[in-house]
């Protein structure tokens, strides 16, 4: 007899997009005429063409794969070193922050490296999430055995929820108990938010009086408009002692089909054991990539070197500047239907209040079948994202703004 995973079990509902993929493939099938008018601001993909120089530094390492002289096989595991001194010279040493080449660990995704982070830590740990929250560092938890049962309103036994709120700006305050592990994302998904330098200071103040860890998402990080806002945990001093900090080409370079990330492990972070001993978390990541990962092709590590020539970087400001022009087109629409909105100016997300008490799922019914238009209902975030939807800015400029107008219809 062969046994499953039993916490696979107390997953409620299915992970939310899938859920939504379901509910809009259903009206689909039943509204055929309003579906060729199905405008997708939902799930967080990006829609605008891979930036040139990265088809170009593609195009040409395919070439390479195609000469007995150049061809690679295997690579390694932990990103080629062109690909992690670039990184760490242009996103950390260029900004003062002390991050080594062998610091970096290229991965297929920052959603796969959050849920994976797990494999090297304990499964005693308090985890602190933020909520509403990315429902993959709940999952992933559930996932391990790392929770309880869900309750009605969804939330699972064994976590501490952070609440973020219109009173906290969305940003999670410092709680008065102790967690080992807490999650962080800034620029957030869903709502928006970004943490000042003094909330983040705040953050690291109390992983280091606690031992705790700071899982730090900013997958977001290229979307920050304001001043001093910072974009890393590590420009945070202590961070090194207690923070691993996850990065993304797919929403910057146009990665989400492509798939490229990176994952940031210190070598000065440490990790407690049962019986008390210290160890560091750099080699456990390091084995556990070698051993679980084959790496990343070598065609996308040079399409995402790309992105930090000066051609690159002009063209992912460039998509920056579309995305985020989209976010303002529809925060003014919003706004001038009379709807409460926040986000829309450091990340490409909305993140509104429903109108009139509606429930999220309600909205998202409303939305697509008067609107015909996809958002995210900010239930499927946690049980402090209830009464509220997000907004996806990752679309045609035509396309937001045919939104926009529909806004103002409904």
């Amino acid at each position: 007899m062969a046994y499953l995973n039993d916490n696979y079990l107390k997953l409620r509902a299915g992970y939310l997009f899938p859920e939504i993929a379901r509910r809009v493939k259903a009206f689909c099938e039943a509204n055929p005429e309003p579906a060729k008018r199905l405008i997708r601001c939902g799930i967080g993909d990006v829609t605008e063409p891979l930036p040139e120089a990265v088809r170009v530094a593609m195009h040409k390492a395919v070439d390479e794969l195609g000469s007995r002289e150049s061809f690679r096989g295997y690579g390694p595991e932990q990103g080629y070193d062109f690909l992690r001194h670039t990184i760490a010279e242009n996103d950390y040493r260029a900004h003062g922050i002390d991050v080594a080449d062998d610091e970096i660990f290229v991965s297929d995704g920052s959603k796969c490296d959050c849920g994976n982070i797990l494999d090297i830590l304990g499964g005693d740990n308090r985890i602190a999430v933020m909520d509403p929250v990315y429902p993959v560092y709940v999952d992933t938890n559930v996932m391990a055995g790392h929770t309880g049962e869900a309750d009605a309103s969804g939330a699972y036994g064994g976590l501490l929820y952070l609440p973020c709120t219109e009173a906290n700006g969305f940003v999670a305050d410092v709680p008065s108990e102790r967690a080992d592990v807490v999650y962080l994302c800034f620029p957030n998904n869903p709502t928006g938010s970004v943490a000042t330098r003094a909330q983040l200071e705040a953050w690291v103040a109390y992983a280091l009086k606690n031992r705790s860890l700071l899982l730090f998402d900013a997958a977001y990080e290229a979307y920050i408009s304001e001043p001093g806002i910072p974009h890393s945990i590590y420009e945070i001093p202590g961070a090194r002692e207690c923070a691993i900090e996850f990065r993304s080409f797919s929403k910057n370079g146009g990665f989400t089909g492509t798939r490229c990330a990176f994952t940031v492990v210190p070598k000065t972070l440490m990790a407690q054991t049962k019986s008390g001993e210290f160890h560091a978390l750099h080699p456990l990541w390091n084995r556990r990539m070698s051993t679980k990962f084959n790496g990343v092709s070598y065609v996308v590590q040079r399409g995402a070197e790309a992105l930090y020539s000066p051609e690159g970087k002009a063209q992912v400001a460039d998509l920056i500047t579309h995305y985020m022009g989209n976010a303002a087109v529809l925060r003014k629409a919003a706004t001038d239907a009379g709807l409460n909105v926040w986000g829309g100016v450091n990340a490409p997300y909305l993140w509104v209040r429903t109108p009139g008490g509606a429930t999220s799922w309600e909205m998202f019914d409303r939305m697509l079948t008067e609107a015909n238009v996809v958002i995210t209902p900010g239930s499927g975030f946690g049980s402090a994202g209830e009464g509220y939807f997000r907004i996806s800015a990752f679309n045609s400029r035509a396309a937001v703004e045919e939104v926009a107008v529909r806004l103002a219809r409904l």
